[in-house]
């Protein structure tokens, strides 16, 4: 009878995943059409790419903060995380004067070490994620202003690092729609996080942590040793969102970083990631980042007024919260 209920259960999460999915999926494209719809210009070439280059940086940080999620734990620090990633970036880069492929490892390398952490607050300190990230936020936004002494770190000097996120493989085959390299990124991580996830031992304990963390413990597993892992993963995901919005300005900005964390937050919640943990997809949070990159987008294009932008997306993280609210009090 339990194991009955049991299966039951997955079958019923499975199917309110994909619902939810699908939800969030049909969401985008009426976002899509009611802004074409409402200004022609939305649907241009030169738009279109921009709500892509948009959705890479939210994009990866979602992806990142997705891992951690699923442990039922949550960061509130990839933001400041991600600007502290670019600053150490650029003070290889321009100010050491070292080749661009030391720069990347140093952003994702920062990103890892910042992650584990974090991850040591929550597991060894036994912390509540929510205030070991907002610590770990604070303390993030002062390295990167104290490092830089408050003033951006330029990139003209190193040749091919804006081509990361701004250059277009793609658009040496169709010239028409040069999609940027920062969207390939984003789907390669998209591509290998899923694969994770779904294939290796490391996403069966993102789960099986989510679900019953002392299940988990009982069995004779380290959890915190893989909690741990997990925000070190996820921290170098964010160090290479930290590439990416660098390379895009072409510069770090030190002072950048806050509320970078409530929108990939949203995106998660958006594409269907349970913040109670135990249950999320990487193809749900790319959807996710891409609802929330149009909604931006769009709304900028009806020029609507920066703080009513704000306005809309704090509704739309209460009303994904009390979505997800409403499918885990659903019966079965």
């Amino acid at each position: 009878m339990t194991a009955s209920k049991t299966d039951s259960s997955a079958r019923n999460g499975r199917r309110g995943a994909t619902q939810q999915k699908l939800l969030a999926f049909a969401s985008l494209i009426v976002l899509v059409i009611g802004f074409s719809v409402a200004n022609s210009n939305f649907m241009q070439v030169s738009n279109l790419l921009a709500i892509l280059q948009a959705a890479s940086v939210n994009g990866v940080l979602a992806i990142g903060v997705t891992l951690i999620i699923i442990t039922g734990g949550i960061d509130l620090s990839i933001g400041t995380l991600m600007t502290f990633c670019a600053v150490m970036t650029g003070v290889v880069l321009t100010w050491l004067g070292a080749p661009l492929i030391v720069g990347v490892v140093t952003a994702i390398g920062t990103g890892a070490l910042s992650g584990l952490i974090s991850g040591s607050l929550v597991a060894k300190m036994k912390i509540p994620p929510f205030i070991a990230t907002l610590g770990m936020m604070l303390i993030l936004k002062g390295l990167s202003l104290i490092v830089t002494g408050t003033r951006p770190i330029y990139f003209n000097d190193t040749p091919g690092f804006d081509q990361i996120s701004r250059g277009s493989l793609v658009g040496w085959v169709v010239p028409a729609f040069p999609v940027p390299n920062g969207v390939l990124i984003l789907f390669v991580i998209a591509g290998l996080v899923s694969w994770v996830l779904s294939r290796t031992v490391l996403g069966r304990y993102t789960f099986a942590l989510g679900s019953n963390e002392e299940a988990v413990r009982l069995s004779g597993v380290n959890a915190d040793a893989w909690k741990m892992a997990i925000y070190a993963v996820a921290g170098a995901i964010v160090g290479v969102g930290g590439l990416l919005i660098a390379s895009r300005l072409n510069s770090a900005q030190p002072a950048l970083g806050l509320g970078y964390e409530l929108e990939a937050i949203a995106a998660v919640v958006i594409g269907g990631t349970s913040l109670s943990g135990g249950r999320g997809t990487i193809l749900g949070t790319l959807i996710g980042a891409l609802i929330m990159a149009v909604l931006t987008n769009g709304l900028r294009v009806l020029s609507v007024a920066p703080e009513w932008q704000t306005v809309v997306t704090g509704a739309i993280i209460i009303v994904a919260v009390y979505a997800d609210q409403l499918r885990r009090r659903a019966p079965g």
